[in-house]
């Protein structure tokens, strides 16, 4: 059939095909569903629960305690909408553990980039009354750099003075990289963004002090230690689920309690796992520019971690610095995939959701900053921007020839794919028997 009739539009069968493969990308379908009860939509029944809870909280609580009364309601608020997010928004690329889970998660960044809209029309006493009202102890905070001194005496190197950087920073900075190459999947891209973000710091050090270091720190226990054992670590988890092959049986078929814990505690393991080829020889002008474009937000990102604790005036052990780091690594994860797709696939011709949410919410970061830290950037060196920008240009276009050169003297790596129709039998089938499926553009599910 040539085309489908829609309403009072007549579809092409090539624009049929491109929303069925846009949607593939941005609300991943559930193939072969074991337990029918956790798929099937409860509207009803999750509407009477809600309605019934409402009530409960609304004729049985005390409600003379003002601040209560707030968090109470701004707690219910949170949760109604996230039961909202689960009955309407996409689920993403991602179908483990559950869809609604990665629902949840958008609708966690939805709200999130609502609350920065809001911040960004507050004056700044109304946003300090905001934070101390959340923590009334932010009273007293005070920042890092007020109290603490950075790259003193740097010519004095001691075992005992290595050793005191071994913190549980440095355990979250090791991990940290582990898990962006997780989510990057290139030696390549992992290693440069590891050297333009410090960089970064060298040209963002006169706004904030924090950023100046030792040579020894920054280039050994930074560069080659976090980041590089970080880097080794994460690509060599990528290496082993490329490798392993995925044959899910039905929890139904797994008679032996053991078995059905096993699968159970599988449940949260990817469904499948994609090989990334972010550049390729043949790659266009867009391409190069899109993963300029990629460097340039993860980079922004970064900094807004540094200049939100700074401008906002709380330490990097407060719940609201840990709390906002954890959050933006589990969102990376579908924003990172949703954007390769559109990057390297052909026939995505717009990017999916939660990475227009991710972009928004690190802009919005970045329009905050600015707006209530104009003191600090009024300091601001427009040359050691700009220097900033055309560096992190130079290396990114630098490690892309670096890519380019690689694939053309050594070829491609030979890898098994397996084309699946996603109308066969076969993917009906792959949650009980299939192997794993692959392919390079991004659109395995996991």
């Amino acid at each position: 059939m040539a085309s489908l009739y829609s309403g009072s539009h007549t579809l092409s069968k090539d624009d049929v095909n491109y929303r069925m493969h846009f949607r593939m990308i941005n609300e991943q379908q559930v193939e072969d569903i074991t337990i029918e009860f956790f798929y099937k939509p409860h509207t009803i029944t999750l509407l009477t629960c809600t309605v019934l809870s409402l009530m409960y909280f609304a004729f049985t609580r005390d409600d003379g305690n003002p601040d209560s009364n707030l968090w109470v309601g701004l707690i219910l608020v949170i949760s109604f909408f996230l039961v909202i997010s689960v009955l309407a928004f996409p689920n993403g690329p991602f179908t483990r553990p559950h869809p609604a889970i990665w629902r949840m998660v958008f609708g966690l960044s939805v709200l999130y980039f609502l609350f920065l809209v809001l911040i960004i029309f507050l004056n700044w006493e109304q946003v300090k009354l905001l934070m101390y009202w959340f923590d009334p102890n932010l009273r007293y905070a005070k920042r890092e750099a007020d109290i603490m001194e950075y790259a003193v005496n740097c010519h004095v190197i001691t075992w005992e003075r290595i050793l005191s950087h071994f913190d549980i920073f440095a355990f979250s900075h090791f991990w940290g990289w582990g898990m962006k190459a997780l989510l990057i999947r290139s030696y390549g891209l992992c290693w440069t963004i590891s050297i333009t973000w410090e960089l970064t710091e060298l040209f963002f050090m006169h706004l904030l002090p924090n950023f100046a270091e030792c040579w020894w720190d920054q280039v050994i226990l930074d560069i080659l230690l976090c980041n590089g054992g970080g880097i080794w670590l994460g690509m060599t988890v990528c290496r082993f689920l490329e490798m392993r092959t995925y044959h899910w049986a039905s929890i139904k078929d797994i008679h032996t309690t053991t078995g059905k814990i096993k699968r159970a505690v599988l449940q949260f393991t990817p469904a499948s796992w994609t090989y990334v080829r972010w550049f390729d020889p043949k790659s266009s002008l867009q391409r190069v520019m899109g993963v300029y474009l990629f460097m340039i937000i993860w980079q922004l990102t970064e900094l807004n971690t540094f200049f939100l604790k700074h401008i906002f005036i709380f330490p990097a052990c407060h719940a609201l610095s840990w709390c906002r780091i954890l959050f933006i690594g589990i969102i990376t994860a579908p924003t990172v995939r949703q954007y390769y797709a559109y990057l390297t696939d052909t026939q995505c011709k717009r990017v999916g959701t939660q990475c227009w949410v991710f972009g928004a919410i690190a802009f919005l970061e970045a329009l905050a900053c600015v707006k209530f830290g104009q003191d600090l950037f009024s300091k601001t060196q427009i040359l050691y921007v700009v220097l900033w920008l055309l560096c992190v240009a130079f290396i990114t276009f630098l490690c892309l020839y670096g890519m380019v050169w690689y694939a053309e003297t050594y070829g491609p790596r030979e890898k098994v794919c397996m084309e699946v129709d996603s109308d066969s039998p076969a993917t009906r089938r792959r949650g009980k028997g299939s192997g794993k499926t692959k392919s390079i553009n991004g659109l395995d599910s996991q």
